[in-house]
């Protein structure tokens, strides 16, 4: 393009935030709005932090995003000066079929990651702070770790000011019925935000800013964190011996041990119950809480009867097949949808953001599973963890 695009981006999330960075770093002016800020407490993109792993079914395309953004997450803590990414390893443990593992492999390796089977014996040795009682299959992957959530979205919102981008706390109005090019955004403040094109990336938000097309579509569930404190001087559950790890039964359980301190993570990927992101009293429920603590003294016995030193409760932005929704409007050629993250999309924005930046260019089309054309509202309860989608190996039922 000989011109530069004015490109308004809405979401300050992962989503939103690298799609703002990609496009000001090919040459265009970004002006992204949020309501309450980069990595604010109500957003899916806040909290401490996310697992970042690469075994991923046989869906290729989000391998491959998953590749390409370990790289951008390692770029973006030479940059920024702040490590956003703990290469940690990920532990698997699977209660019974792995089929998940097993035919994932080959793709994984295929991209370059690794994948270890670990014998029980040997795993028992290794992280000796683990109980491995009930697990019938243990894989490592070295690559894996995580991500410094909050911490992300606040630096990439301040690299793209620092290229020249607008940040711009504001809210956004719902755009009504879109019957062609958009115009312009209606703020709650009573201004009006014009540019050349448009890109909603608000998570949970995104009904709420299209409910006829996007309502459907998008369902946001409430999803409760627990962090415990170890035992003092503790050393076999920190993160500098314990990999993030993911316990795979009839629920599946992860977390994270370190936390910058902050606690040893715990989370359910169960889908939760409805939750509004705007008005939700974000306090954890004793039920949740005592699912949590079985685990814990279950899969490790030092942390029985631990105490409870931080919780979070956010949530999860569904679609009802579990994939991302990546595309321009319908009937708006110039505005651009990102969304449906469905708890596993924070990893792969870096990757995602730019390939949608190309999208809203011009340079490549959006389709396949991600394109709004041909989704399937919610008609039953869709996918129960972001493991269970239709991004599952193929040919095998949700393992």
């Amino acid at each position: 393009m000989t011109q530069p695009l004015h490109v308004a981006v809405v979401g300050a999330g992962a989503f939103g935030g690298w799609t703002a960075l990609a496009l000001l770093r090919r040459g265009h002016r970004v002006t992204l709005v949020d309501a309450w800020g980069p990595g604010h407490s109500r957003s899916s993109s806040g909290g401490e932090t996310r697992v970042i792993r690469g075994l991923y079914g046989a869906d290729r395309r989000y391998l491959d995003w998953t590749v390409r953004s370990f790289d951008h997450w390692h770029a973006a803590g030479v940059w920024s000066g702040v490590p956003l990414y703990q290469e940690t390893g990920c532990l698997w443990m699977f209660r019974d079929d792995d089929s998940y593992a097993r035919l994932s492999r080959p793709e994984l390796e295929a991209a370059g990651l690794l994948l270890e089977d670990v014998p029980l014996t040997a795993a028992a040795r290794r992280w000796p702070g683990i109980d491995f009682r009930g697990v019938a299959h243990a894989y490592f992957e070295p690559r894996a770790g995580y991500l410094r959530a909050r911490m992300a979205c606040q630096t990439v919102a301040r690299q793209v000011v620092a290229l020249g981008g607008t940040l711009e706390r504001a809210a956004v109005q719902p755009l009504g019925d879109v019957g062609g090019e958009l115009a312009g955004l209606a703020l709650a403040d009573g201004r009006r935000l014009q540019a050349d094109r448009y890109v909603l990336a608000a998570g949970p938000w995104l009904p709420e800013l299209l409910p006829e097309l996007l309502g459907p579509l998008l369902r946001p569930t409430r999803q409760e964190v627990f962090f415990f404190g170890l035992p003092a001087g503790s050393a076999q559950l920190h993160e500098t011996e314990l990999p993030v790890w993911i316990d795979w039964g009839e629920r599946i359980f992860y977390g994270i041990p370190g936390n910058d301190e902050r606690g040893f993570k715990i989370g359910d990927d169960t889908r939760g119950a409805p939750i509004d992101p705007t008005t939700a009293d974000r306090r954890i429920s004793e039920p949740e809480l005592e699912r949590a603590r079985r685990l814990i003294a279950e899969r490790f016995p030092s942390l029985a009867g631990a105490p409870l030193v931080e919780t979070r409760v956010c949530q999860y932005e569904n679609s009802p097949d579990g994939h991302l929704i990546v595309d321009h409007h319908p009937t708006a050629g110039n505005l651009w949808i990102a969304g449906g993250g469905s708890g596993h999309g924070f990893k792969l924005a870096p990757a995602l953001g730019q390939d949608l930046a190309e999208a809203i260019l011009g340079d490549r089309p959006p389709g396949g599973e991600l394109a709004l054309a041909g989704r399937a509202p919610f008609s039953q309860d869709g996918p129960t963890s972001q493991f269970k989608t239709g991004s599952r190996p193929a040919g095998q039922e949700s393992p």
